[in-house]
């Protein structure tokens, strides 16, 4: 899975707003575990997660940024895209 870059960030959340997936996942981290949000639902709650106004914003805001990739991770986890981290000791 090629890595985020900050730059690209803005693209990347407007592409997630319109995964069916990312709806559903976005509306289960809202308590509706058998729904799926709307786009506009689904980028609400990307704005929210990530403390910002635009989705612009996380081409310039480090902690934004920061925020959009452990959410992005914890998405693909969740969806069974990628495997959760293995925890040693």
């Amino acid at each position: 899975m090629q890595k985020i870059t900050q730059e690209k960030a803005p693209q990347r959340a407007a592409m997630l707003a319109h995964d069916v997936a990312f709806q559903r996942y976005a509306a289960t981290r809202n308590g509706l575990s058998r729904h799926q949000f709307s786009p506009t639902a689904a980028t609400e709650h990307l704005r929210t997660v990530c403390g910002v106004f635009s989705r612009r914003d996380l081409a310039c805001n480090a902690d934004a940024f920061q925020r959009f990739e452990k959410m992005h991770t914890d998405f693909l986890i969740w969806s069974g895209r990628i495997q959760a981290p293995r925890k040693y000791g």
